[in-house]
């Protein structure tokens, strides 16, 4: 898109000052014909750029001259840089402002292609599972973050019923389908936890340590290791009406190892999902009774029949009486 490669061109320019055709076109991956091209165009808009041949010469900006661009405050960059882009993200209206100014330092005659993206681009972050879309601690984790350094947390793992008191050095923050967590240096090595399980957080004056890895990094081996199938994982594929399919996703939350897959058709949904183990998927899905129906696997269908047949014989006298 030109546009954004104008844009792109106005940027090399201010961050680097003096640069030269082929210097531009290697960076913008275009010809040096295209890139004498679009100095022109931003010379048409305005903007005091020129070019200077011979020894030592190239394309650069009146000194001094700036976009509105350099007026970001601290919050705007930060969440531009961080890409915090969410509905319900605690930086969004920074992000927006940025953007808004990102906008204003384009050339006018430039500007449609982004509103268009952004009137036309919706990123709504959550999944169709319901869950809280901003974690109350959210905001103070960023801060927390930002300003590395430790945090004393309340957390309820999943499944517990008692919360546990952990003094770590936050790494970073991951949103990953509508879930956020927390990426930690503890004393036992680096741990993942997710934020809307934070039942209390204290924000501490204590910076955290120098030379704490890389947060890509370290979300890789986590990652790899929470998505490595567990001994025992069962996957499944289910039927539930439309109507009925957040009573299934609710009951089944805890008992999944990912986020399940949804299919909806003439009001009927199929969900794909992995279970932790075979009685998990038992429990949670005898629990549902008629209202959902298990297709695979066959294992897991022969399963619930047995175990079906034996509740029947326990109480079938009683329901006969």
């Amino acid at each position: 898109m030109r546009a954004d490669r104008l844009l792109s061109l106005l940027f090399l320019l201010q961050a680097h000052g003096r640069m030269t055709a082929p210097d531009l076109g290697r960076r913008l991956e275009v010809s040096t014909r295209t890139v004498l091209r679009d100095v022109e165009a931003l010379s048409a808009a305005g903007v005091p750029v020129w070019t200077e041949r011979g020894r030592g010469g190239g394309i650069s900006l009146m000194p001094n001259w700036r976009t509105d661009v350099s007026g970001f405050t601290a919050g705007e960059a930060r969440a531009l840089f961080s890409g915090a882009a969410g509905v319900a993200d605690p930086q969004r209206p920074a992000w927006e402002s940025a953007v808004r100014k990102l906008l204003a330092a384009t050339p006018a005659e430039q500007r449609a292609p982004f509103q268009r993206a952004a009137e036309r681009i919706l990123v709504e972050p959550a999944g169709w599972r319901s869950r809280e879309a901003n974690p109350p601690h959210l905001a103070a984790l960023q801060e927390a973050v930002f300003s590395a350094r430790r945090v004393r947390l309340r957390y309820r793992s999943a499944g517990a019923t008692r919360t546990s008191t952990r003094t770590l050095d936050p790494i970073g923050l991951v949103a990953k389908g509508g879930v956020w967590y927390l990426v930690a240096a503890t004393r036992d090595g680096d741990r993942l936890f997710r934020v809307e399980r934070v039942v209390g957080l204290d924000v501490l004056d204590d910076p955290v340590p120098p030379g704490l890895p890389d947060l890509p990094g370290v979300w890789a081996g986590l990652r790899e290791r929470v998505e490595r199938p567990a001994t025992g994982a069962v996957r499944t594929r289910l039927r539930v009406a439309a109507a009925d399919a957040g009573v299934l996703l609710r009951i089944a939350d805890a008992q999944l190892l990912d986020d399940p897959v949804l299919t909806e058709r003439d009001g009927v949904v199929e969900v794909v999902a992995t279970f932790r183990a075979v009685p998990a998927a038992r429990a949670v899905l005898l629990g549902l009774g008629a209202l959902v129906h298990v297709l695979e696997p066959p294992e897991l269908v022969a399963d619930l029949v047995a175990t079906a047949r034996d509740v029947l014989g326990r109480y079938g006298d009683q329901a006969g009486a």
